[in-house]
């Protein structure tokens, strides 16, 4: 199994010489049985709506964004050969999943409770994940990133996951560019940033005047994974 050191190391030592061609994810196509009740249902996630195209009656595609996401997907009839609900381990990405969920629940999905699994443990009878097999309810004790989610199933069965993520491994966001999706993103930062410098001022022992400063150097960091100020 390909460790995060290994990736990362990875990343900072192959590629060709020249200009590098960006290659963004774009669309990913999800397999469903009924267009119209699938419709219906990303429609009640509070997903845009970016397109609903058909080609007389054998034909049709339907293509919904996450908020603050730059990649798509797309559903309908005669789009992909693939079973319906056999798309599973669709991770969406939210800086707070209680928030999330909470959100979720009150559209009318039915979600899973927040879960974390075993260190180390990538075994057992429950439904497979990135993190390994074992849930365990609540979040991550420690609230560490990437370590914290909940699940729910489309109408046919397509699994997707919400993962909380408040601090990115190195080298996986490019830390010449600081970028939030939504304002909650940018105010979940903030009270981040908020509560590491009331910490910062308690070891100084007096109040920081350049706070703002700290704070721009705390999310940047952070958004970029590199080593926070203290």
């Amino acid at each position: 199994m390909t460790t995060p050191n290994e990736i990362r190391g990875n990343v900072a030592t192959s590629g060709t010489k020249g200009a590098r061609v960006d290659m963004k994810l774009e669309i990913v196509v999800i397999p469903v049985s009924d267009v119209d009740r699938a419709k219906d249902f990303y429609g009640r996630l509070g997903w845009r709506l970016d397109a609903d195209f058909a080609h007389a009656d054998d034909w049709r595609a339907i293509q919904f964004t996450p908020p603050g996401s730059g990649c798509s997907v797309i559903f309908g009839k005669n789009v992909t050969a693939a079973a319906p609900g056999s798309a599973l381990g669709l991770y969406l990405v939210v800086s707070d999943i209680e928030a999330a969920r909470k959100e979720l629940l009150g559209r009318g999905i039915q979600i899973s409770e927040v879960f974390h699994g075993v260190s180390g443990a990538y075994a057992g009878t429950d439904e497979p994940f990135l993190f390994g097999r074992i849930r365990i309810n609540g979040p991550d004790a420690e609230h560490g990133s990437y370590r914290s989610f909940a699940s729910f199933r489309d109408p046919d069965g397509n699994g997707w996951l919400l993962q909380e993520v408040t601090t990115r491994l190195p080298g996986r966001v490019d830390s010449a560019t600081t970028s939030f999706a939504s304002a909650s993103d940018l105010a979940s930062a903030l009270r981040r940033a908020e509560a590491a410098h009331g910490q910062h001022e308690q070891r100084t022992g007096q109040r920081d005047e350049n706070w703002p400063d700290w704070y721009a150097a705390y999310m940047v960091a952070e958004q970029a994974g590199g080593e926070l100020p203290q």
